[in-house]
């Protein structure tokens, strides 16, 4: 009996990223509507049982617990003044990594492309369909996997640096946000490998929920095989 090995591993590959991908986005998406709900736990009933105000004072007291408050109030303000400056230079520049988060270039994406082959024996080289996303990590980088899907397909795994969304020039009304990074390629072939990849690309807004993208990939298999990627994606 005859068993095509490649055919096995290039569907088995296929289908083990739209079960990683296609979940983890639907997850983000679920997540981000959770934490859009408002606050519903506090009844009427808590808001007509909240203390009432105490009477005022003769004016002799009210006086003086004025002059005292002020003081008071005074030296607490310069206190958290100088508090909160210490604690604002004291905290450390950190970013917290939030998965599918939106990040300078815009919004997280998954979508589908062409792949245009430059060049080489692996799917990468040559032209083949493929399925892309962008997963922002913190404001300022992402993670780009990506399945280019041939007789041998090869994943990308590169991670940018997203930079803002800024106008082409002032006569053209389009807007663009470049990135750049890398990564690491697999080829699944027979000769499965594990080799760097760099990446660097745009991505155009279009729409509220539409990013277009271009991405020019270069790996170092056995030999240097090259692929310009275009595509459109969803936002989540």
């Amino acid at each position: 009996m005859n068993i095509n090995l490649g055919y096995i591993v290039r569907h088995t590959t296929i289908a083990l990223f739209g079960a990683v991908i296609l979940p983890l986005g639907l997850w983000i998406t679920s997540a981000k509507a959770e934490s859009f709900e408002p606050d519903t736990s506090r009844s009427a009933s808590d808001l007509t049982n909240q203390p009432l105000v105490p009477a005022a004072r003769d004016s002799s007291s009210t006086d003086s617990s004025s002059t005292d408050s002020s003081s008071t109030d005074s030296s607490s303000t310069d206190s958290s003044s100088t508090d909160s400056s210490s604690t604002v230079a004291q905290s450390p520049v950190a970013q917290e990594i939030i998965p599918g988060r939106a990040t300078r270039s815009g919004s997280s994406y998954i979508g589908v492309a062409g792949n245009i082959g430059l060049g080489g024996e692996t799917a990468l080289g040559r032209g083949n369909f493929t399925v892309i996303s962008k997963i922002g990590l913190t404001p300022r980088f992402s993670a780009r996997p990506s399945v280019v899907i041939g007789s041998d397909p090869t994943i990308l795994v590169p991670v940018t640096a997203d930079f803002p969304i800024e106008p082409i020039n002032d006569e053209i009304d389009l807007a663009v946000a470049p990135y750049v990074g890398g990564g690491v390629a697999i080829s699944t072939g027979s000769d499965s490998l594990v080799r760097p990849v760099i990446t660097g690309g745009i991505d155009v807004p279009i729409a509220n929920r539409v990013t277009a993208t271009a991405q020019a990939n270069v790996a170092f298999f056995e030999d240097t095989e090259a692929g310009l990627i275009l595509g459109i994606g969803y936002n989540f």
